[in-house]
């Protein structure tokens, strides 16, 4: 039997007081919220803090806990929260070539990768949440 090898990443889907959203623009992805993979010793609230702030600038405060996303082939598991900006500035970095805040309507247009774009809306509707999603 083989050891586990699991990615374990927190994303954080970020509103600031005009009900807009920060995305940043990745090299590979294009927009996308801010995220990463959590790191040894690092609680999952501590690791959406930290890529949110590595990502964009933005120190911001977890307000919700919203699900997982878990990729079974490939073993990541993806932890989504909310949460709200309490300082920084907008601020690109190596893994973000752009960062701003959108309306949410057009921020979700602006999220083509994958499932990121479902992921982003999972969280704004608080009716399905706590959610666990397996693909």
């Amino acid at each position: 039997m083989s050891v586990p090898k699991h990615i374990v990443s927190a994303a954080t889907i970020v509103l600031n007081e005009h009900n807009e959203i920060l995305l940043i623009k990745g090299p590979r992805r294009g927009w996308e919220m801010p995220g990463g993979q959590v790191e040894e010793g690092e609680s999952l609230e501590e690791a959406a803090i930290r890529e949110t702030k590595e990502e964009s600038g933005i120190d911001i405060e977890i307000t919700r806990f919203c699900g997982i996303y878990q990729n079974v082939s490939n073993s990541i598991c993806n932890t989504l929260f909310m949460g709200k900006p309490v300082g920084g500035v907008p601020t690109t970095s190596p893994e973000s070539l752009k960062v701003g805040y959108f309306p949410i309507k057009e921020g979700l247009e602006m999220v083509t990768w994958k499932n990121f774009r479902e992921r982003i809306e999972s969280c704004i509707n608080l009716e399905c949440q706590p959610f666990y999603i397996s693909f």
